[in-house]
């Protein structure tokens, strides 16, 4: 890369499909994949022991819920970093990659 590349900066490297993450978002995020990771494990080991259906749904409710305050958060760090410097630069065509985004995660 020439000059300062938005890694070095600390930034987005959304350009190259990679981001840089400070260590607390990372720890963060992977804390709540552990999480949601751990409540997929309890769901399928209620279904191995033929738990009543209602409360296998209510822990899969739990898990979905999980997944979304994920998305939300990496969407968060995604549109304040990411977006925000792409469209500083003039890169509009990131407006229409959130749209898409924003769709998908709104089905």
């Amino acid at each position: 890369m020439n000059g300062k590349s938005d890694s070095q900066s600390g930034g987005c490297t959304c350009g190259n499909r990679k981001k840089e993450r400070t260590e607390a978002e990372r720890k963060s995020l992977i804390h709540r994949l552990n999480r949601i990771e751990g409540q997929i494990r309890g769901i399928r080991g209620m279904v191995e022991k033929n738990a009543y259906c209602p409360d296998i749904l209510t822990q899969s409710a739990a898990a979905t819920a999980a997944i979304q305050a994920f998305n939300r958060a990496l969407l968060g760090s995604h549109i304040r970093t990411c977006v925000a410097e792409d469209i500083r630069a003039g890169k509009d065509e990131t407006i229409d990659e959130l749209t898409g985004l924003l769709q998908k995660l709104m089905k």
